[in-house]
Formats: C-alpha cells, structure tokens, sequence
C-alpha cells in the first residue's frame, strides 16, 4: 500500500497477517524484539483479558494481544487518518472485539469512560510529549484497572518508579538500543 508502514503480528491466531498504519506526528511503532519480549511477559495472562492501548499509533499491540487470546482490547488515538486506519485493520483482521476511539488518553480516562476495568494497559506515548508519568496518574486516579493489572510502559528515557503512582511494583524492565520498557503489577490481589 502507498505511503502506508507495514509490520507482521508475530504470534497467535493472526500470526503473520500484516497491518498497515499511516507516517503520523511521533507514531513509532514498538519494534518486534521489543514486542516479542514483552508477549514473553504477558503469556501466562494474556489470553481472556481486557486490554487498553493509550497511544495505539499502529495498533501493534492491542492487535498482538488480541492474536494471542485477549478479549477485547480499546484503542485510543488523537489523530483521525491513524484511527480510521485502525478501524479498517480491526475490520480486515476481523477482530470485533477492538473499540477504536479518537480521544486524547487522560482527557478520556477523567472522563470516567472506560466501563469494565482493564487487565492489561499498554502507555507507549510518542517520546518528544513527556506524557508518560502523567498519564499513569490519570490511570491510577480513573480507578479503571482491575485487580491484578499489568501496565506496560515505553520510554526513550529509563523509565524512573519514583514518578509512578505508589503501589505499582516492577515485574520486568529491559532496554532495546534507545528504548527502556517495563511491565507493572497494579492493584495486586490480596
């Protein structure tokens, strides 16, 4: 396709189909090593989970996850092209179970819209926003993650857990060249 990026879903139902996403300001899709480790991580939880990706950009995990077992997964992004692409992959890859919303992440999570709590939330915002820190707050205070959540955190910076929310507890951190990623246990049942 013209003018469109590509990458493959690496495992799962969907393994190999390939998803197509528009150039977008500061969308930088997470690499496949990346994302390979991080499904490592997720494998023994992911399959029926309900999932939410703050900055979908490419779609790239929420459609992975859903590849992989996941219930249904909400996919917020600012941008129109990057939400009508997402629509059309989700449709293509006949995933009926991924809500594509075109909303700013913590504007929508104040607005107390999320409905059932979500098990698994991907924060990958573009790098140059300095949203990170600040849209795990809006997520701690939305009160929409559910007991035992993982929440996987992207930065170009290495990510520092003296800015995050009291209470969550690192799993898993690793870095890839410029990349530093996470994965966080939220809300850990008793």
């Amino acid at each position: 396709m013209s003018g469109l990026n590509q990458l493959r879903i690496i495992a799962g139902s969907h393994r190999h189909r390939v998803i197509s996403f528009p150039n977008g300001d500061g969308l930088r899709p997470t690499g496949d090593r990346v994302r390979e480790t991080l499904f490592n991580w997720l494998e023994p939880v992911v399959v029926g989970t309900n999932c939410l990706d703050l900055f979908a950009g490419s779609g790239a995990l929420s459609f992975e996850s859903l590849s992989r077992g996941a219930r249904s997964t909400t996919l917020l992004d600012t941008d129109r092209r990057v939400v009508m692409r997402l629509k059309e992959n989700a449709a293509l890859l006949g995933f009926t179970k991924a809500q594509v919303i075109q909303a700013e992440a913590c504007e929508w999570l104040n607005r107390g819209l999320a409905g059932d709590p979500f098990d698994i939330v991907f924060v990958d915002p573009p790098f140059r926003g300095n949203l990170l820190y600040k849209c795990c707050n809006c997520l701690t205070k939305s009160k929409s993650l559910a007991e035992g959540a993982r929440v996987y955190l992207e930065h170009h910076q290495k990510i520092d857990s003296s800015k995050l929310p009291a209470g969550w507890l690192e799993l898993k951190a690793k870095s890839a060249g410029r990349v530093f990623f996470s994965l966080y246990l939220v809300n850990p049942k008793l």
